[in-house]
């Protein structure tokens, strides 16, 4: 679906003036709940969850049939300051790997029933260096935010995204630092293994980063100390929003995009769910910042939205209790 917005104030205009929840739905299923054949709040979590879902899918007994994960993949110029522990070809080769469907993404798509696509930006066009001049201009953010948002599709009742990228746990830490504040220390972590030397050049580059760009706009943030495929996770969080699709946000990059989207209206990520909380140790104080619980802690570090699609499976669980159960009166036992 074409991006309905041409600029970036387009584009904050669309996600504050993004739909609600739907109250009935959310009312029915409420109700629903509260007849079901089990004692009150038995089912936990599992009992918001549906009840979650319900609101933003507009049914009080809803059926969760076609998620879809998107991928998004970007490479960035602050890599070339050794602030991983992969060289940014292998961006490139892990592409390559998703599109030939041997990464864990691609299995854990198919055991969840999940369309995955994947989206390449400009691979042989690495951002800017952003301890340098901003890591994006104005025309390559509104690119790579419309690049996600058309990625959606309109059809999908629940949305995972994804991402790939050498470095992108810098960009990442980056725009939590600049968005929430603290020591750079603080939000800086290994990523993909990086020695104690590696996380001493990472906190740097991010303290170097957060000096030269001093706006705290969530927009300027993301194009000062941001990525093509994080922009892109955000655009698509965004139309899911719009679309009121449900979202299950994945990792420490995948919060991160999300985190610009909630600087800009506070509820925008009102139809999101945190999927896991993952190794990366800046990970839990981004979610207590989003004020999202995650559903899973398995100490997953992978990303490509591996621990969101995982949690795919709990939201189906969810689903199908509350949509599958019987009542106390269909079921004929007393209710108490």
């Amino acid at each position: 679906m074409t991006a309905t917005f041409t600029d970036l104030s387009g584009f904050r205009a669309a996600l504050a003036q993004a739909p609600g929840a739907d109250a009935a739905a959310l009312a029915g299923a409420e109700a629903r709940n509260g007849q079901l054949t089990k004692p009150p709040g038995a089912l936990g979590r599992l009992e918001t969850l549906a009840i979650w879902y319900a609101g933003w899918r507009g049914s009080d007994r809803p059926q969760l049939v076609a998620p879809q994960v998107i991928i998004f993949a970007g490479n960035h110029g602050v890599a070339a300051r050794g602030v991983s522990a992969f060289p940014p070809e292998v961006t490139v080769q892990m592409v390559a790997n998703f599109q030939a469907g041997g990464a864990a993404i691609n299995q854990l798509s198919k055991a969840f029933g999940a369309k995955m696509s994947v989206h390449a930006l400009e691979l042989d066009r690495p951002t800017t260096d952003f301890t340098k001049a901003p890591a994006m201009t104005q025309a390559d953010l509104l690119a790579a935010l419309r690049t996600g948002w058309e990625a959606v599709d309109p059809a999908a009742d629940l949305l995972v995204t994804g991402e790939m990228g050498i470095g992108n746990t810098t960009p990442a830490a980056a725009i939590a630092c600049a968005l929430f504040g603290g020591a750079v220390a603080d939000w800086v972590g290994r990523g993909t293994g990086v020695d104690d030397a590696g996380l001493a050049r990472k906190a740097a580059v991010v303290a170097e980063g957060l000096a030269l760009h001093p706006s705290r706009d969530p927009l300027d943030v993301l194009a000062c100390l941001g990525g093509r495929e994080i922009a892109a996770m955000a655009g698509a969080i965004a139309h899911a929003r719009i679309l009121r699709i449900p979202v299950i946000l994945d990792g420490f990059i995948c919060c991160a995009a999300a985190a610009v989207l909630a600087k800009l209206a506070p509820t925008a990520l009102d139809h999101c769910v945190a999927g896991h909380v993952s190794a990366e140790s800046a990970h839990p104080a981004l979610l207590r910042h989003l004020g999202k619980a995650p559903l899973l802690n398995l100490d997953l570090r992978l990303g490509e939205g591996s621990g969101a699609a995982l949690a795919i499976g709990v939201l189906q669980g969810a689903i199908a209790c509350h949509s599958g159960m019987a009542t106390f009166a269909e079921a004929g036992v007393a209710a108490g």
